[in-house]
């Protein structure tokens, strides 16, 4: 799907950087548009450009720096080129640590920087979508239909086989071998080579393992904290908890949904805390040591983090929102979710276009809909009307329909795509 944005905007732009947690296939996608590549991450070539960053302008375009962040210096480079009037098309950088280090410029309107999450629903090919996110969007209330025999079965194997291309082919063995050397390289190398120096690991790995158990919640840092206490009562201190949750984020392995701040109505007492994601659904899995079994028999999963209903329900809807934002940011619309201060209205997804108004999502780890389910999308078509273009329940069912009373859709998750 990234492929069709990047089409879209290269007539336009002489420099994309993509961006995105390890694996999302960012190499990948740049290597096919490019002539030459810069493996920033090999050190003879870091050795090379540090000595002479203008090489870059003098090899054949279009020109790939992978994993820039180890020679920062380089998008100031093309940052230059760029004001230049390097042609469109010329520059594609991809990085897997977001932000750009100290003493880069911003780049801002100059090179333009493009997320890339692991695979969609969609994108894994398990199902032909019959309903897009897009035609939502449009507000013109489409034909709803579709029919999937993929079932709740199905959508733990997705969970746990991750949305990661080159991890999701391997074998069950292989592929929670490669997890766990994923999660293990975040600790021993990622963290140190953007400057942090773990002096236990273990107590970094609990809190990453606390934060998965907080998957699709809203819960403070302090309980994730509290979460992480090991047996002998000791916990990561704020001022060593706080460098975790801003290390993970930009290496894109927190990817938390913020909540949703209308502008165009006078919706009160909404909740500002983002809920809990991580990348991919599978490394809450891995971090937890959670296989199909443990998932569909409902076991305690530990540590344990409040939330109403099961963790399975909650992993679902961090595959659906996954998905969600992929297809959103597609159709450039922003995800969010909205919260009452006190609880009484939560919607898991609000995806919002430039003008506002928005479709929201409910997310239901069941394969029928009930008007229990649909209440707070009920309710929030009473609060802003019009600037409610559709509203639907996202299920692990087989059938997609419109509901008669009230017209909400109602969509299996392998039924929804761009």
């Amino acid at each position: 799907m990234i492929d069709a944005e990047i089409d879209a905007l290269q007539s336009g732009a002489a420099a994309i950087a993509l961006e995105g947690a390890k694996a999302v296939g960012k190499t990948a996608t740049a290597a096919q548009r490019s002539t030459t590549i810069f493996e920033l991450d090999r050190k003879e070539v870091r050795e090379v450009l540090s000595a002479d960053p203008d090489r870059v302008l003098e090899a054949d375009f279009p020109v790939l720096l992978d994993e820039w962040q180890y020679e920062p210096d380089l998008w100031n480079v093309v940052r230059r080129a760029v004001d230049s009037g390097a042609a469109p098309g010329s520059f594609f950088l991809t990085g897997s640590a977001g932000a750009e280090p100290t003493g880069t410029h911003s780049g801002s309107g100059r090179i333009l920087r493009l997320r890339m999450r692991p695979l969609s629903l969609a994108e894994r090919g398990i199902e032909t979508p019959t309903v897009s996110l897009a035609a939502l969007l449009e507000g013109n209330r489409p034909e709803i239909i579709g029919e999937t025999e993929i079932g709740l079965k199905d959508y733990v194997r997705e969970i746990l086989s991750s949305g990661f291309p080159a991890i999701r082919e391997l074998s069950e063995r292989a592929r929670r071998a490669q997890l766990d050397g994923y999660l293990a390289r975040v600790v021993d190398r990622d963290f140190p080579e953007l400057g942090h120096q773990i002096r236990n690991p273990t107590a970094l790995q609990r809190w990453m393992a606390a934060y998965a158990a907080a998957t699709s919640t809203t819960a403070s840092f302090e309980r994730i904290r509290d979460a992480a206490t090991s047996g002998e009562g000791v916990k990561p201190a704020r001022t060593t908890a706080q460098p975790y949750r801003d290390t993970l984020e930009r290496l894109w392995i927190l990817d938390p949904l913020p909540a949703w701040i209308p502008t165009r109505n006078h919706l009160k007492e909404l909740g500002e805390a983002p809920k809990h994601h991580l990348a991919d659904p599978a490394l809450a899995t891995q971090l937890l040591g959670l296989n199909a079994r443990a998932l569909l028999l409902g076991e305690e999963i530990t540590p344990a983090i409040y939330r109403d209903g099961t963790f399975l329900g909650a992993l679902f809807e961090s595959l659906v929102t996954l998905s969600v934002r992929v297809y959103a940011q597609n159709a450039e619309a922003k995800t969010a979710h909205l919260r009452l201060h006190r609880g009484e209205h939560e919607i898991d997804l609000i995806v919002t276009r430039p003008d506002q108004r928005v479709v929201a999502l409910e997310v239901k780890l069941s394969a029928t809909v009930q008007t229990e389910d649909v209440k707070h999308l009920v309710w929030l078509k009473d609060q802003i009307g019009p600037d409610l273009l559709d509203a639907a329940v996202i299920t692990t069912g087989k059938y997609a329909y419109r509901r008669r009373e009230d017209g909400i859709a109602v969509i299996p998750a392998a039924l929804l795509g761009p």
